[in-house]
């Protein structure tokens, strides 16, 4: 791996950490992650893939919540209408979908993904406990109902702008209603 690539697994891994840490991420949790490995190389989204970007993020991802047990969902391209490439492990029971993703059809990064997992299965959609987007990739139809925007320090990955969020459950009940706070 080029050195270039070395900051920019370091960078995943930093943003990862940080947004596990805010969004109180636990074991079991699954973190959505859609990454434009373009974006990253400072190209417009779609048009300049690179598998050396993607597979260095990954690295960078994948160590941050291997350390704390939570599963990663990588989001595929538009080109497989955003499919989630994740362990079978973390999903049993759900129904899954037959697509092998490619650099170019269905991202560098969900490729990776599918050749790095263990068990890797593809899934239409999830609704995940946080999600971070690298890139701009629009992840929010794979986030729970009520997504709340999380600030990071680390907020780039290469020349890729990264929004993050948590999610929390829906409040309900009306004005008379008390909430716990700690349940995230």
């Amino acid at each position: 791996m080029t050195e270039i690539f070395e900051i920019e697994k370091t960078q995943a891994y930093e943003a990862t950490a940080e947004l596990c840490e805010k969004a109180g991420l636990r074991r079991g949790q699954i973190l959505v992650v859609g990454c434009s490995s373009s974006e990253i190389c400072g190209e417009r989204i779609g048009s300049g893939s690179s598998v050396d970007a993607a597979r260095a993020v990954f690295e960078g991802i994948s160590a941050a919540l291997r350390e704390r047990g939570v599963f990663l969902a990588a989001q595929c391209c538009e080109h497989l209408n955003r499919a989630i490439v994740i362990e079978r492990e973390a999903v049993p029971g759900r129904e899954i979908v037959n697509a092998v993703p490619q650099p170019k059809a269905g991202g560098s990064f969900a490729a990776t993904a599918y050749s790095r997992f263990a068990d890797p299965v593809v899934l239409e959609e999830i609704r995940a406990d946080a999600g971070l987007d690298i890139g701009d990739t629009l992840i929010g139809m794979h986030l729970k109902k009520v997504a709340v925007p999380v600030r990071l320090e680390h907020n780039a990955i290469g020349m890729a702008h990264i929004a993050a969020a948590r999610t929390r459950p829906k409040f309900i009940g009306g004005e008379r209603a008390v909430y716990n706070e700690a349940i995230k």
